[in-house]
């Protein structure tokens, strides 16, 4: 399992650079859909199968296809005159960004990885986080008046824009 996992962590951080590194902006898009994925693994692999469920359709289904149709509206040459412009500021961010991962992942030994009062959780509690069981649980029990809200608001905003929308085209 620990090998499979290390393959997923491999084939994403590749996915990442590939983003950064590719020179069309189509193949960054791709090989970001090709990162969601391998998170998307990595989640079903921590038992957090509604959190990868998620990851896969709303990043890599809905998100990136807005991504591909705003790149695809773009004409070539202007979106190719940004790529792979490095400034001082980006590799300054990159140095940054770099040196706190390495001060977090430092925090992170293989002793302090140990949680919970005698060194570990109970298996029930390590299961049941993420699943799609818990979620549904209190997501109809406990948050019930915020969901139905936020239902209702979904609503008046899909009506509101197909009325706009009527509006435009008559």
């Amino acid at each position: 399992m620990l090998t499979i996992f290390y393959i997923f962590a491999v084939l994403s951080v590749l996915g990442a650079l590939g983003v950064l590194f590719l020179r069309k902006p189509i193949h960054c898009a791709l090989s970001l859909v090709g990162t969601f994925f391998c998170l998307g693994a990595i989640y079903v692999m921590l038992n957090a199968e509604f959190v990868a469920v998620i990851q896969v359709l709303v990043y890599a289904g809905a998100i990136m296809v807005l991504f591909l149709f705003v790149l695809m509206l773009l004409s070539s040459k202007d979106s190719e005159q940004y790529v792979n412009k490095w400034s001082v500021g980006k590799i300054l961010a990159g140095l940054l960004s770099l040196g706190v991962f390495i001060q977090i992942a430092g925090l992170f030994t293989a002793n302090e990885l140990q949680l919970g009062s005698k060194g570990e959780y109970p298996l029930e509690v390590v299961e049941e986080v993420g699943s799609i069981t818990l979620i549904g649980r209190l997501l109809f029990t406990d948050y019930i008046l915020s969901f139905e809200i936020i239902a209702i608001l979904l609503l008046v905003a899909v009506i509101g824009a197909v009325v706009i929308a009527k509006r435009r085209f008559q």
